[in-house]
């Protein structure tokens, strides 16, 4: 278990950006299609990397490829936004929480088959299923048991919107079964684990905003949410558990996209060290070789998406909103989870 406070990556990565709602944005409100040669590129994304698309951009702009590239940026609940491109939402580029929103935009003719073909399996960044605490941890939660207990109040979003939480959950059902090879125990536990989740969110980044906003003994949460909540001056420290699942988010351009060249160029560039260093000076751990001056902890027990049956086995088992284990969980608590 590694206990994090502000520490050697926060103090590394100090952002500028202000905690707020992901939203939709525009990264150059004058330039348009054909005006003064600029093109423009619809971004849709999950919730939490917006600072770090911000930055990417701006660098991404000084480039010989990217001079005449403007953006519109959409941002919001994983789960959420690939239903809206799959229903017509304008994409030229996504990324998302989970490959199982991509392969739905996949299933609707929208991207390439092979979108994950590349050399990181079309993975971008990377992070793990961290314990965000009260600044000093006052009560000493620190694994998964101790999120368990009585009078516990854990916050996590709800996993039939958000990608943040299936990783979350998916976190706890691993540890817990062994990775899967004692499903009953696995599932026991998020049963325990949710009676103790007083509310949820539809995405990562207002689980984030209930936590810091004074709710709740324990938050749930990517790696670079913590960080980001750090960097941004939340009184927040996080513990990293022994056993915790390998946070994987994929990224893929559209077959619909108007400019395909230019979508292109943006997806190479976000392989680049330098925009990879942008992404790890918000939290995410990098998936190219050349990015320096970081500590990422190993986790001893990690294991990944793969080590428990993989997403299409895990999602029709358990996120299935009408037949999914945790489906059945929820619906006892009384959350939604047809979406």
């Amino acid at each position: 278990m590694r206990v994090r406070g502000l520490g050697a990556i926060a103090a590394a990565v100090m952002a500028t950006t202000t905690l707020v709602t992901a939203c939709g944005g525009d990264s150059d409100a004058g330039g348009g299609d054909g005006g003064g040669g600029k093109v423009r590129l619809a971004l849709v994304a999950y919730s939490t990397p917006q600072a770090a698309f911000e930055d990417i951009i701006k660098a991404f702009q000084k480039t010989p490829e990217g001079k005449n590239i403007t953006f519109t940026q959409s941002f919001g609940a994983s789960g959420d936004q690939s239903r809206a491109v799959a229903n017509g939402l304008k994409a030229d580029i996504v990324e998302f929480s989970l490959e199982t929103d991509i392969t739905r935009l996949v299933k609707a003719g929208i991207v390439a088959e092979d979108w994950n073909s590349g050399p990181t399996g079309g993975i971008l960044t990377k992070s793990v299923v961290v314990i965000g605490t009260r600044k000093g941890n006052p009560k000493g939660l620190k694994t998964w048991d101790d999120l368990v207990k009585p009078e516990v109040e854990v916050i996590t979003p709800n996993p039939f919107t958000s990608g943040a939480a299936r990783w979350n959950l998916l976190a706890g059902y691993g540890y817990k079964s062994s990775k899967g090879a004692d499903q009953a125990a696995g599932l026991t536990y998020l049963d325990a684990l949710l009676k103790n989740v007083p509310v949820q969110d539809d995405s990562g980044r207002k689980a984030l905003q209930t936590f810091t906003g004074g709710k709740g003994d324990a938050l749930l949460t990517y790696e670079n949410e913590a960080i980001f909540a750090q960097q941004n001056g939340q009184e927040l420290d996080y513990v990293i558990p022994d056993s915790t699942l390998l946070i994987e988010n994929p990224v893929a351009v559209t077959k619909n996209s108007a400019h395909p060249a230019e979508a292109a160029a943006f997806l190479k560039y976000l392989y680049s060290v330098e925009a990879q260093t942008i992404f790890a000076k918000n939290g995410y751990r990098p998936v190219v070789d050349g990015v320096t001056g970081f500590d990422w902890p190993a986790p001893p027990q990690l294991f990944t998406i793969r080590d428990l049956g993989g997403w299409d086995k895990i999602t029709t088992e358990f996120f299935d909103a009408k037949t999914g284990k945790v489906a059945e969980i929820e619906r006892k608590l009384g959350v939604a989870t047809e979406k």
